[in-house]
């Protein structure tokens, strides 16, 4: 990963994932308040999508987020919302599963969303994350 710090105290990570570059944006942006936000995560590691169901790849997407977070010194205990966008209902266990494990004991503010589809149609499911530092001295 690649980080920036333009003048704004603003400080933005770069993991070098497949469309970053071609879409514009940052895998995850801290705000010189301490707020840190993680783009929309998925399974896609190494540029192939993580094998197995939907709990696999919310474990693996999940782990590209607190990966970024790590980048800035944080890990998942610093998580205070999550978003989980899902393309099917019958999914929400096991991807409800997977957030438990990961932050049961955090309990961040979730919501689980149900969308049509993502850019490759055999990834179904992709997270956000927002964590807090606190303000920087």
């Amino acid at each position: 990963m690649s980080e920036s710090a333009p003048n704004d105290g603003v400080r933005r990570i770069a993991s070098g994932g497949p469309w970053e570059e071609s879409i514009g944006y940052s895998r995850a942006v801290e705000l010189p308040n301490g707020l840190v936000l993680v783009s929309g995560c998925t399974s896609v590691t190494g540029g192939r999508i993580a094998e197995g169901g939907p709990y696999e790849q919310t474990v693996t997407a999940f782990g590209v987020a607190v990966d970024a977070l790590k980048e800035l010194g944080l890990g998942a205990e610093h998580v205070v919302r999550t978003r989980m966008y899902i393309t099917h209902a019958r999914d929400v266990d096991d991807v409800g599963r997977a957030h438990k494990e990961l932050f049961g004991a955090v309990r961040p503010a979730a919501s689980m969303i149900i969308v049509s589809g993502f850019v490759d149609p055999t990834l179904v499911v992709e997270v956000e994350v927002e964590a807090y530092r606190g303000e920087r001295a």
